[in-house]
């Protein structure tokens, strides 16, 4: 059969995505602005347009199609004006790995399914586990941060269960530390897993977010006065909006005291893992029982390529489920379905392997503090502008900020946040995110691709300040800034 990948259609595969590959490469060499422009309205009735139950098209044709709709109206990471989200560029050497991926398309749940590729992510794995401190640690690779806490806090639950007879009568009981600025998925983990709605329980913090570790201790001694039992404490290593890491090492001296599992997502922060200049911020990290890392945020690595790290391999035996077709109990084939949550799960590991092998972790480690260094100057920036009003300071690449010149009162500055956010979107030149903190809404920078200059970052930061004159003066306000951001 023609359309399937074979022997047979090794040459028409082989064309097919050179010349796909092509175009990708053409809109790399052309394009100029992150976004189209396009509004949701107009994109809906390109995508409504396409008949799916239509006549068929043929390859050539329906790949055309795709570069004229998808590739058209995409967000373009690379370019040095998306600064809204964790969204990193991606190398070279993980790129091409997607096409062994996606061709070969092996699924890592069992041996007889992946062979050498269990092997390849047990070592990237291992990899992993040595930079944090885990000397005998092990871990899965998962969809992404979501996904992985939900497995660290999980296995913290069932470490919490662990010999009691009656589970329906602690559940309700458990309760989970975390500051406020912890990631939302903790909050969606805990309904997940069936623990109360006012399970998690949101610990002291200090100016800029950052866990106080004798609030930690103050909160696990009241949970247990209460007559709850703490199931996790969970810190952060990179929060999404101010990029701060919780001092590490003093929770964890907390939380060994008072017998609590300890949980990192360093989701964001990983990549201080192989950072030359930064490492010392993630200090204590290997006391941790379990740690989430996400490579396709500061690792520049394609989604998906995330992971779960255990400190003890014992403590992934909760996730195990054995089935006779697949993972027999009587097994001596190394399934690495008996530590994930998932069934069929991509071979990421490979890009990582791939990464590594051809740029070194050393080179990954400067390219992350090349973003830290440039997240820094731009506060400085930010700081020294008499229109804009530097909110907090980040550990990590976020820049948080409003537009508030002398004489905007602070109620208009906060209206103002999304407008500017929504001008820049319209035009498609420039892409910040917008979030709230300390009650009052802000922009967002998140700068995470190399190749950024302090210059690149001023740029977008005079669009938004044309936005915001536009929108203090005019009348139609988003229309009017909209226009001067074009």
């Amino acid at each position: 059969m023609r359309e399937l990948l074979s022997s047979r259609t090794a040459d028409h595969y082989a064309d097919t995505v050179r010349t796909t590959v092509d175009r990708i490469a053409a809109r790399l060499r052309t394009t100029t602005q992150p976004y189209s422009g396009a509004t949701p309205a107009q994109l809906r009735s390109l995508v409504d347009a396409v008949d799916l139950d239509g006549p068929a098209i043929g390859t050539p044709a329906a790949l055309r199609e795709v570069d004229d709709l998808v590739l058209e109206h995409a967000v373009w990471f690379h370019l040095p004006t998306y600064a809204a989200h964790l969204n990193c560029p991606v190398v070279l050497p993980a790129v091409a790995t997607e096409a062994v991926l996606a061709a070969v398309n092996p699924s890592v749940d069992t041996f007889d399914q992946s062979g050498v590729g269990t092997f390849v992510e047990r070592s990237v794995v291992d990899w992993t586990a040595r930079r944090i401190g885990f000397a005998a640690g092990d871990g899965i690779f998962t969809s992404g941060g979501t996904q992985s806490n939900l497995q660290g806090l999980l296995l913290a639950r069932e470490h919490a269960l662990a010999g009691v007879a009656d589970r329906g009568a602690i559940l309700p009981r458990l309760r989970v530390v975390a500051s406020t600025s912890s990631h939302f998925s903790v909050q969606k983990a805990a309904l997940l897993l069936g623990l109360a709605t006012d399970a998690v329980v949101a610990a002291p913090v200090d100016a800029v977010g950052r866990l106080r570790p004798d609030g930690v201790a103050a909160t696990l001694a009241a949970i247990r006065a209460a007559g709850d039992v703490p199931m996790a404490v969970v810190a952060t290593a990179g929060t999404t909006d101010r990029g701060c890491v919780d001092p590490l090492d003093p929770v964890a001296r907390v939380c060994e005291a008072d017998g609590t599992w300890l949980h990192v997502d360093a989701a964001y922060g990983c990549g201080l893992l192989v950072s030359p200049t930064r490492r010392h911020l993630l200090d204590g990290i290997e006391r941790a029982r379990s740690v989430t890392v996400d490579f396709h945020k500061s690792f520049f690595q394609p989604v998906s390529s995330s992971a779960l790290l255990v400190r003890d391999p014992a403590d992934l035996a909760p996730v195990a489920w054995h089935a006779d077709y697949l993972n027999p109990q009587d097994s001596d084939e190394p399934n690495q379905v008996d530590k994930s949550l998932q069934t069929t799960r991509r071979f990421d590991a490979l890009k990582l392997w791939t990464t590594l092998r051809a740029l070194g972790a050393d080179r990954l480690g400067a390219m992350f503090d090349e973003v830290l260094d440039l997240a820094a100057a731009a506060q400085r920036w930010v700081d020294e502008d008499d229109d804009l009003v530097l909110v907090g300071r980040s550990q990590l690449s976020t820049v948080l900020f409003r537009y508030q010149p002398a004489g905007v009162p602070d109620a208009q500055a906060d209206a103002l946040v999304p407008q500017v956010r929504a001008a820049l979107f319209g035009s498609g030149r420039a892409l910040v995110a917008k979030t709230v903190v300390d009650g009052r809404p802000c922009l967002k920078l998140t700068l995470l691709n190399p190749d950024t200059t302090l210059d690149d970052v001023a740029g977008v930061l005079e669009l938004v300040r044309a936005a915001g004159a536009a929108l203090v003066e005019g009348d139609d306000l988003v229309a009017d800034a909209a226009a001067v951001a074009r």
